[in-house]
């Protein structure tokens, strides 16, 4: 199941469970939609996997499984493919 992670690693803009913006890898890194295509190409900076649009969950499946509220922000600049 996604953690759906409340905020972008780069920037730590908010992406609340219900935000179309929030772009993720297949390690789950998060990112917001401006961030992924302005800086990162679209790629994820800790494996260099593609990311893509992360998936919304129904309100009432939020109540079950409530997104995370643990916020990651990166401590170096980040650069994809690295």
């Amino acid at each position: 199941m996604l953690e759906l992670r409340p905020n972008c690693e780069r920037c730590d803009c908010d992406l609340p469970a219900e935000s179309h913006q929030a772009r993720i890898c297949s390690y789950e890194c998060t990112f917001c939609a401006g961030c992924a295509e302005n800086h990162l190409d679209n790629r994820c900076p800790n494996c260099g996997g593609e990311l893509v649009a992360r998936p919304v969950r129904p309100p009432h499946r939020l109540k079950l499984h409530p997104a995370s509220t643990l916020r990651i922000i990166a401590k170096a600049p980040l650069v994809p493919g690295r």
